[in-house]
């Protein structure tokens, strides 16, 4: 049996402000952006380099849906994107007006620094010492 994550639902305020934060602030490739409806686009984004997993940004529809924006995990560490180079990332987003809330510190499993996207939501940014993981 084989299976993997494909995309992760991220819950947005607008499409083009959260795709411009992502692909100008954290360097993500646009992947795709087809219209839906009038209202609904299916908005697709990935970290460089990755092939597999992508972010889906999903304009909230919903008064429900748009209380979630920027605290879809109550609070905790939503998504956790690994670098192979901290440094570089961190100086480059930082240069770039992204929000950090903790300095790169060295853990037992790499170096890490947490982030903020840009509507609250909260990243480790993670340079890992185990490089058998692939992109």
């Amino acid at each position: 049996m084989r299976q993997q994550i494909a995309h992760i639902a991220l819950v947005v305020k607008e499409y083009d402000e959260a795709i411009a934060f992502y692909t100008q602030k954290l360097q993500f490739k646009l992947v795709e952006d087809t219209k839906l409806s009038e209202i609904k686009r299916w908005v697709m984004v990935a970290p460089p380099g990755s092939s597999n997993t992508c972010l889906l940004l999903a304009k909230a529809a919903t008064p429900e849906q748009a209380s979630s924006i920027g605290n879809q995990t109550g609070g905790r560490v939503f998504l956790f994107l690994y670098t192979d180079d901290i440094w570089r990332d961190y100086e480059k987003m930082n240069s770039m007006g992204v929000e950090f809330i903790r300095q790169p510190s060295a853990e037992d499993y790499g170096i890490v620094t947490v982030f903020k996207d840009l509507y609250g939501n909260l990243w480790d940014l993670i340079q890992p010492i185990n490089t058998n993981w692939t992109f």
